[in-house]
């Protein structure tokens, strides 16, 4: 007893026996240091579950660990502050992590393998809003990672005194919570749905990310298998594409194009507009087209990984299977098209530094944001508007001149979050260097950018490539034009809400009715709108599908 009090009144910064109490501010520092334990604890780690009623829990953790400080002696109930304190701070982060993925993202942080993002997220934030404010931000996390921890640990060592100094007080605390906790859990008490108050989050959090990093190591061995299952790896260049000989195949991604932009009622009356108008005038210049959905492998971000799993025909889901995908000699369709005697190209507006991706999907000519030569204003993320990079790309293979057909990959990105401002159409022949959409851009009308206003710049600016790609078939298109157009992926929750679907519209446009008779058992709906009721794939399917129905 001795021992355990004098180790009270050492560490708890009291003055001697008759010498007044804790200030005021020694107080407040408590009371900030319960609040912040308290909040780490609760927080929720789903964007989605984030409010006020979401904090109305009592987490099973908390009345363990404050029941171990009272049973432990004074050296031990520090040690085990300190370690607690540490891995709250550490669970703190996590559940940060958690909160920004699945506001971007819709799915949580993959402590395995998420870690190349940040340097995404930094490289977006400098081409949206400015170097100064990515390094800002940087600096800013920086020291939430460092502080949070600190401050945790610091936080549960100070609670420690408090426990021991009040040690009857807060037995009688804990016995009846715990008697609460129990009645909450029996009745499955809830303030929100979906957040009950007897809560034991940081316990099936730490265990699910847990599992998670089991998961990534055993899914290498398993896709590095999927590789070498490929029924197309040894097919000769003569038996590929048979029925597209002559044809100049473009495929191209539309940034964050995805279902609910043709089906979401604030969406899709004037989404809708644009293509079925664009159906109309293709039409009239003798095109067909046909459309249904793919399912993608990623959600309001990584576009690669929906590139990869298109080309490929492998389920591309996270950066490992991405790294094991471009160290591999897997058939791509890229590939298959260089096989069977094609020019293959790739265009890329937004890569604007080296990029090796490009060795592995096998280009012939590749055009990145630097042999695009734009000259014109910035439009947000996107290096140059998609107009110009269509016209652009169109330029340089003229000049190639050797006329062999080719098949392109094309990337469109002035849909790319986050969304604003926008550029508006202007002729073609007018294009030049770019320096014409000086003052053509259309701001957002609330500089505030509130949700409301984010779906209204993000619709905007679907319609803007949506209705350069029509314009570009309908004024540059002949006979042997084969063009795909798809989503790489759904928009972030803050423009689908949550739990949308991961679905993205696809259409194919061409004058040789041939062409379309080759897919007329895929039962794709006619026009460039797919209807809800238009069959839905996984994307990872498309490459074989595609190959079989063009093949001998």
């Amino acid at each position: 007893m001795r021992g355990e009090l004098s180790d009270v009144t050492a560490t708890d910064g009291t003055e001697a026996e008759g010498r007044p109490k804790r200030s005021v501010v020694a107080r407040l520092v408590t009371l900030l240091a319960v609040l912040l334990v308290v909040l780490v604890l609760t927080l929720p780690y789903d964007f989605g579950r984030l409010s006020p009623g979401a904090f109305v829990r009592i987490p099973l953790e908390a009345l363990l660990a404050v029941a171990l400080l009272l049973a432990l002696p004074p050296r031990w109930s520090r040690l085990v502050a300190t370690l607690a304190g540490v891995a709250l701070g550490l669970l703190g982060l996590l559940k940060l992590f958690d909160l920004g993925f699945t506001a971007a993202l819709s799915r949580a942080f993959d402590p395995v393998l998420d870690w190349g993002l940040l340097d995404e997220g930094f490289a977006f934030v400098s081409e949206s809003y400015g170097r100064p404010v990515a390094i800002g931000v940087a600096i800013t996390l920086a020291v939430v990672a460092v502080g949070l921890p600190t401050l945790v640990t610091l936080s549960m060592r100070r609670l420690r005194r408090l426990v021991i100094r009040h040690r009857a007080g807060t037995t009688r605390v804990v016995a009846a919570l715990v008697v609460v906790w129990v009645v909450c859990a029996a009745f499955n008490v809830r303030v929100v749905d979906g957040v009950t108050v007897a809560d034991t989050s940081a316990t099936t959090l730490t265990n699910g990310h847990g599992f998670q990093v089991r998961l990534r190591l055993d899914d290498r061995e398993r896709f590095a298998a999927l590789l070498e299952d490929d029924r197309f790896a040894e097919t000769p260049g003569d038996q590929l594409l048979t029925a597209l000989r002559g044809k100049n195949v473009v495929v191209s991604f539309v940034e964050s194009y995805g279902r609910d932009a043709v089906e979401d009622p604030e969406f899709a009356p004037q989404v809708g507009a644009v293509l079925d108008g664009g159906t109309s005038r293709l039409t009239a210049a003798g095109f067909a087209s046909q459309s249904g959905f793919l399912t993608s492998p990623t959600f309001g971000g990584g576009s690669w990984l929906a590139h990869d799993t298109l080309l490929s025909g492998l389920w591309v889901d996270n950066d490992q299977r991405h790294r094991t995908l471009l160290a591999s000699d897997r058939l791509t369709l890229n590939k298959a098209f260089q096989r069977a005697s094609w020019q293959t190209v790739g265009v890329m507006p937004a890569v604007s530094k080296p990029w090796p991706e490009g060795s592995f999907f096998g280009y012939d000519r590749f055009y990145d944001a630097r042999k695009l030569a734009y000259r014109g204003p910035k439009f947000s993320f996107g290096t140059m508007p998609d107009q110009y990079t269509l016209a652009s790309w169109r330029r340089l293979e003229q000049s190639n001149g050797d006329g062999d057909p080719t098949m392109t990959e094309l990337a469109l990105v002035s849909s790319h979050a986050p969304w604003t401002p926008v550029p508006e159409l202007v002729d073609w022949a007018a294009l030049g260097n770019g320096a014409i959409f000086k003052g053509t851009a259309k701001e957002s009308d609330d500089k505030r950018r509130n949700t409301e206003q984010i779906r209204a710049d993000y619709r905007h600016s679907i319609e803007y490539t949506l209705s350069a790609l029509i314009s570009y078939v309908q004024t540059y298109g002949d006979d042997d034009l084969v063009f795909i157009f798809l989503g790489d992926h759904q928009p972030a929750a803050v423009v689908t809400g949550d739990n949308a679907s991961r679905d993205v519209p696809i259409s194919i446009i061409t004058r040789d009715r041939a062409v379309l008779d080759r897919i007329s058992g895929w039962g794709w709906q006619d026009g460039l709108k797919p209807g809800p009721q238009a069959p839905v794939w996984r994307m990872d399917t498309f490459r074989d599908r595609f190959l079989t129905a063009f093949g001998p």
